[in-house]
């Protein structure tokens, strides 16, 4: 049987890709640290749905998090046709200031853990001649952000080997998508321990479309993925103007909610 293995399922965008995934039918495994938020969802989705749904407590910050998840796959003789690299997290503050041991586990997560899930389930994929995956970054992707510096660097990283990622397998049956959301109605000020929300974010998508969308793209097989109008004007305004002028405007954006 085939499945959707989803990272960072318990909240969020990776919450609602999970419930779309088993609407379309599709099983899921989910994946994240918060156990009971996991086993309710799974609940929901076998009742609701109809599909098969399996609940993996890994902490993938940690090194060696996706062996255990591979392995836990062959064990069990499972297909993944989908990967979601969709978990992650984000230190807000000044570089000097910033917790190391929290940037260390960004980085782990946002770009060891996602390429080796990659390395872990493309060649399979392509072998059987089908299969997806999502990564998500951010419009975080095209700039440098000030006081969100490795945050941005990380989802920039993310876009960069998708990219590449996507021409090396063009002309297969395989995909890689890079979905760019904005500000996103979710638990992520919480997260971030910030004082407030930003505007973008109090005003911001609903994660369910947002994660609709990503689907939909998803199965088409689109490379780069940026959900709402406002969202594009800004990344398509990022390719125009200088980049002193980008990094100065996201520094302001970002100081007042550090």
């Amino acid at each position: 049987m085939s499945y959707a293995l989803i990272t960072g399922a318990s909240s969020g965008i990776g919450y609602e890709l999970a419930k779309v995934f088993a609407e379309n039918k599709h099983n899921v495994i989910l994946i994240a640290r918060r156990e009971e938020r996991l086993n309710d969802l799974a609940r929901e989705l076998e009742e609701i749905y109809g599909v098969r749904a399996h609940v993996l407590y890994r902490d993938l910050s940690q090194p060696q998090s996706v062996t255990e998840i591979y392995e836990w796959i062959e064990k069990n003789d499972i297909r993944v046709e989908f990967l979601v690299n969709n978990a992650g997290f984000v230190v807000y503050g000044n570089i000097s200031d910033t917790p190391w041991d929290e940037e260390q586990k960004m980085m782990q997560l946002h770009m060891h853990t996602s390429t080796h899930l990659i390395k872990r389930f493309l060649p399979e994929m392509l072998e059987n001649n089908r299969g997806r995956i999502l990564n998500i970054g951010s419009t975080g992707s095209f700039v440098p952000g000030p006081y969100a510096a490795v945050y941005c660097a990380t989802k920039s990283f993310l876009l960069s080997i998708s990219e590449a990622i996507a021409e090396e397998i063009r002309g297969t049956a395989v995909t890689i998508t890079t979905l760019c959301p904005g500000g996103t109605k979710t638990e992520f000020a919480q997260k971030a321990k910030r004082k407030r929300e930003t505007k973008a974010e109090s005003r911001g998508m609903d994660a369910e479309k947002v994660a609709r969308i990503a689907y939909r793209s998803l199965i088409k097989g689109k490379r780069v993925v940026i959900p709402g109008l406002l969202n594009k004007i800004q990344v398509f305004a990022i390719r125009l103007l200088p980049r002193i002028v980008v990094v100065r405007f996201t520094g302001m954006m970002m100081l007042k909610h550090k």
